[in-house]
């Protein structure tokens, strides 16, 4: 009888799921968002130099309700991926490796980085709002 093929690494059938899996692949996906970001960045910065007409069709691309999604969702990401950064940063010292602490730091890197990103929209909203008029 054949030997029975055994899992090559840790299985989501062995392990049960945890806040540091999700953490650590948001992690991950926001780094990429933040990549992809980037290009934003870069198109934005290509159209303001481009002169006003480029830069009057970017802006009328990115005002509008999918513009501040993608906005608020780059706010998140760079917030989440900064804030986790720290928490690693506090891990390579050798501090929070607890369980406790890694659940407890964990949390706090998600609300901080909801609550900066409400602070960065509600910010971006009232100088948009005082510019007007």
């Amino acid at each position: 009888m054949p030997p029975r093929p055994r899992p090559l690494s840790p299985h989501l059938q062995i392990y049960r799921w945890q806040i540091s899996n999700t953490l650590s692949i948001l992690h991950r996906a926001t780094g990429a968002a933040l990549s992809l970001g980037l290009v934003a960045l870069v198109a934005w910065l290509i159209a303001a130099a481009s002169g006003p007409p480029a830069y009057a069709r970017f802006a009328a691309l990115a005002d509008g309700p999918a513009g501040f999604l993608v906005l608020a969702a780059f706010g998140f990401a760079f917030f989440y991926h900064l804030l986790n950064g720290v928490r690693h940063l506090a891990w390579d010292v050798g501090r929070g490796f607890g369980a406790r602490e890694r659940h407890a730091s964990g949390w706090l890197v998600v609300i901080g980085a909801c609550a900066l990103t409400a602070l960065a929209i509600a910010f971006a909203l009232h100088l948009g709002g005082s510019t007007n008029g």
